[in-house]
């Protein structure tokens, strides 16, 4: 690893190979200048990332892709991704009982099944469908205005029952928001439910690390240097430049744009306003033969009797690609870092799905692996987007990029991305 060179472009460093800072190192790229990335890991992508074990493609814990981000759809090549898709809604599961609850104009097919469904009110399909007509056109730049609220009190003051909240919104925006009591920022559930009502949630048929490497891919043919395996241990904003402790050398730059989790970026910049409250999930793996079926119709299932696991998840009946041929791959989903063993979590697993599944009895579900991912989100309490840091909160020339500068999602990670990258070209 040799220091930046200077010239007539800027030198930016960017510290992390996250989402955030590979779409800042490819705009800044773009934009003429010359850009160093550093991670630490030997693999980029951040919480975005990827493994194969056994044959079987296992994300870092359960995650997918929102085709209708606008970032996204800037960024990314979704083509070339392949995706795989699940169905609009989830099936509602508790002992001995599974529904369906569908989109029907985006699932004609299960619309029937779906009005049916005996887990929520007409009231609440109807109040369903009312928010689907207001949200899927409203400009995403505003789906964050409203009242100071919770997702929970936004609901409630939609008029939607209890039977609604318990059934379907708690385990399936507890999964999208990590917090199944639903205390976290209404804004939040109107912008993924706009984003569920206008595009398709996926998965790329290579794993989620396959956003991660595409956008390595589009950084380095701007011309970034993605260097993995280093350390940066601090960052100096300095006046006129930046210096970079990164693996043991002095680095300087024209400007730093630090892209690193929330906790690391505290400690780099000395920002407190930097979120690091966590809200953390554990995710098992399990492969069965390829001819057990789950009827969901590849959509989700969700706990409406307990919260674990809060949710399961048919991952090779979506991505055949994601298990070796003749078998099957699940995840489930448990929110929160419980103190529980990876077999008691197991144990509890196969006991949920035998008691959705009477007529199976899951012999042979075999644990393939456990992620439990401690930091996944930040915490999003009502009005929380006021205290978040601005991009250029740091002293001198370094700049932030991460979700905790927007919402913790994709979309927050690529557009801070974005926004770093506009900021520090406008200001080198």
């Amino acid at each position: 690893m040799g220091p930046v060179h200077g010239g007539d472009m800027s030198d930016v460093v960017i510290v992390g190979g996250g989402l955030a800072g590979l779409v800042a190192a490819r705009r800044l790229a773009d934009n003429g200048a010359a850009v160093t990335l550093f991670e630490r890991r030997e693999q980029v992508g951040g919480r975005v990332r990827s493994r194969e074990v056994d044959g079987f493609t296992l994300d870092r814990g359960f995650q997918v892709l929102f085709s209708a981000y606008p970032a996204v759809r800037e960024e990314l090549d979704l083509d070339a991704l392949d995706l795989r898709t699940f169905a609009p809604g989830a099936t509602i599961a508790r002992p001995d009982h599974r529904s369906t609850l569908a989109d029907p104009f985006r699932a004609p097919l299960a619309a029937i099944e779906s009005a049916m469904n005996p887990d929520v009110t007409l009231g609440d399909k109807i109040r369903v469908l009312q928010l689907r007509r207001g949200l899927r056109n409203t400009d995403p730049g505003t789906l964050f205005d409203g009242p100071e609220e919770s997702i929970r009190e936004y609901l409630d003051r939609k008029g939607f029952s209890e039977r609604f909240v318990e059934n379907f919104a708690a385990p399936f925006y507890g999964g999208i928001t990590l917090d199944r009591s639903l205390s976290t920022d209404a804004g939040v559930f109107r912008y993924t439910f706009s984003m569920l009502s206008r595009g398709n949630t996926a998965v790329p048929a290579d794993g989620m690390g396959a956003i991660s490497a595409q956008l390595v891919d589009r950084a380095r043919a701007a011309g970034a240097t993605i260097e993995t395996g280093v350390e940066v241990s601090a960052v100096d904003g300095g006046r006129g430049g930046a210096t970079v402790e990164a693996g043991g050398e002095t680095v300087d730059a024209d400007g730093v744009v630090v892209a690193t989790d929330p906790k690391s970026a505290r400690d780099l910049t000395g920002v407190e306003s930097i979120p690091t409250d966590a809200l953390g999930c554990v995710t098992q793996y399990f492969s069965t033969r390829e001819h057990r079926s789950l009827d969901t119709g590849h959509r989700i299932l969700l706990n409406a009797g307990s919260d674990v696991p809060n949710t399961v998840a048919p991952l090779s009946t979506v991505a055949p690609e994601y298990a070796p041929d003749g078998t099957a791959l699940l995840s489930a989903t448990t929110l929160g870092d419980p103190d529980r063993s990876d077999e008691e979590f197991a144990t509890a697993v196969r006991d949920a799905l035998v008691t959705w599944y009477p007529e199976h009895r899951f012999d042979d579900l075999e644990h393939v692996a456990t992620d439990r991912v401690e930091f996944a989100q930040f915490a999003q309490p009502p009005g929380f987007r006021a205290d978040l840091p601005a991009v250029d909160a740091p002293e001198g020339s370094v700049y932030l990029a991460g979700d905790y500068t927007q919402w913790s999602s994709i979309q927050g990670a690529l557009e801070s991305g974005q926004i770093a990258a506009k900021t520090v070209s406008d200001e080198l």
